[in-house]
Order: structure tokens, then C-alpha cells, then sequence
């Protein structure tokens, strides 16, 4: 597992515990062992089920955690997806902080699933945005992949993505583009457009990608047919679950949608504990 999942991990069980469990603590003898088992109560699309375990396991590796499921396999209410046993201390303490991530994955995962099989039989790809809970945006992506989405750009570092207000600073989109090649990071461009005059000087300029922002319908048919494979094409703003299928039949490469990982509903599961 990735150090800076780990490093969430731990961040997020300092955070509950900080100087101890002491309800846990004081109520649950040292030596006191439990069975559980954890229980889907929706249908949907599991994601987090290593980072769930390693949750426990940072408190106490001894603790058994087998599951019958694999990351990103479509479950149903009532699935019993994991079965747990060890001492009841840790179960305990780390029951909270494992269920948190595997509720918040799991509803990303269940969301971009939705809009994947929305636009089934298109060639829209469906993308994540950098629209991420702060210090959780590896394991808000990692779901989008479970999920059957594809990340777009991790962060500012790995895609020069030139935006309206770079280009309105530049004083234009061909100066912005000299810029970002003259700074040879060698990084793939795409340029944010929002008139069909947009899209002709990016497609001049030889980009690699190009994002059309807010654009209607009949705006994004034009722009497939002006572009004619020259660049790959992205949707993007206010895509939704009633929309996005009609955008992926205008033939644009991408779809980008905001909304898988900054409104995914959580996960409703249930960790029963066995006497």
C-alpha cells in the first residue's frame, strides 16, 4: 500500500484516539476477544477494503480480516463482505475510522459506476476532478478507478491544464500556450475553451487536448465535427446523471464530473459484533 494512504491511515486514527480509547479502554478487558462481520445495507459498488484493513492492522496486526469480495465488485444489500476476529480492544477503537473510509470509497466507487453504465456504448470516458476532500485525494481517486472512471490530472504537477483565467492573464490562449512550451516540462496540454472560436485557435495550436467549458449540446456537436479527431475532446461543468448521456453522444472523448468525489453519498454499512 502506498506510503500516503498509509500515511492518511494514520493521520486519521491519531485523530479519533489521540491519547487513548477510554471508554474502550475502560470497559473492555486487555485480553477480551470479538467476532464481527461487516454487512452491505444498499446495492452498490464496493471500494476501501484494503484501506479498511490496514485501519485495524495499524492497531493491532494480529487481527483477522477476511473478505469475500474484491474491490470494485458490484454488491447487494445484506452481502456479508468481511468477516473479522482479534482482541476487542483495537476492533473496537478502529471500527469507526475503517468504516469511514470504506463508506466514503464505496460511495465515489457506487456514483462514477453510475455515470460509467450511463454512457455505456459511447466512447466517453468518465473523469474525476482535483474537486477532493483535502488530504484524501489518493484514496477519492483510487475509488473513481474501483469504480470503472478514469483519474484526470493527480494534481497541479502532472498536466499543464491552461484554464480562462491563465489565458486571460496571458492576454490570449496562443500566448498562454507559447508560455507553457516554452517552459518545456514536456507535460501533455489541454486548453479550456468556451466559444467555438476557442476551439479553432486551440485546434491551430496543436494541443493535445482540449476542454470545453460549459458548453450546450449543439455547441459540443459542432465541436466533434470541427476537431474531426484532431484532439481529444473534454466535457466539462454541470454534468449530471440526466445530462451526461446525451453529452457522451456528441462524441467527445471525456466527460469530467465534479460530483464523484465532492457529492458521492457515504456507504451505509454495518459492522455487527458477535458475542
Amino acid at each position: 500500500m502506498q506510503n500516503e494512504i498509509l500515511l492518511s491511515i494514520r493521520r486519521a486514527l491519531d485523530e479519533d484516539i489521540r491519547t487513548g480509547d477510554v471508554t474502550t479502554n475502560s470497559i473492555v478487558p486487555a485480553d477480551a476477544m470479538m467476532n464481527g462481520k461487516i454487512i452491505a445495507k444498499q446495492n452498490g459498488v464496493i471500494a476501501g477494503l484494503d484501506v479498511a484493513r490496514a485501519a485495524f492492522h495499524l492497531l493491532d496486526d494480529s487481527i483477522q480480516f477476511k473478505v469475500f469480495v474484491d474491490e470494485g465488485q458490484r454488491i447487494t444489500a445484506g452481502s456479508e463482505l468481511v468477516h473479522l476476529r482479534g482482541h476487542s480492544r483495537p476492533l473496537l477503537t478502529g471500527e469507526r475510522t475503517a468504516l469511514n473510509y470504506l463508506g466514503r470509497m464505496s460511495g465515489i466507487a457506487t456514483l462514477t459506476r453510475q455515470f460509467v453504465d450511463a454512457v455505456s456504448g459511447t466512447k466517453a470516458v468518465i473523469l474525476d476532478t482535483r474537486k477532493t476532500a483535502p488530504g484524501l485525494r489518493t484514496l477519492d481517486k483510487l475509488a473513481v478507478k474501483l469504480g470503472g472512471g478514469e483519474n484526470h490530472r493527480i494534481g497541479l504537477f502532472d498536466m499543464i491544464l491552461i484554464k480562462d483565467n491563465h489565458i486571460d492573464f496571458a492576454g490570449g490562449i496562443e500566448e498562454a500556450v507559447r508560455r507553457a512550451r516554452d517552459f518545456q516540462s514536456g507535460l501533455e496540454i489541454e486548453v479550456e475553451t468556451r466559444t467555438l472560436e476557442d476551439v479553432k485557435v486551440a485546434l491551430s495550436l496543436r494541443v493535445e487536448r482540449i476542454l470545453l467549458d460549459n458548453m450546450s449540446i449543439e455547441m459540443m456537436n459542432k465541436a466533434v465535427r470541427l476537431t474531426n479527431g484532431r484532439a481529444k475532446l473534454e466535457a466539462s461543468g454541470n454534468v449530471s446523471m440526466e445530462t451526461v448521456r446525451q453529452i457522451a453522444e456528441t462524441g467527445v472523448d471525456y466527460i469530467s464530473v465534479g460530483a464523484l468525489t465532492h457529492s458521492a453519498k457515504v456507504f451505509d454499512f454495518s459492522l455487527q459484533w458477535i458475542k
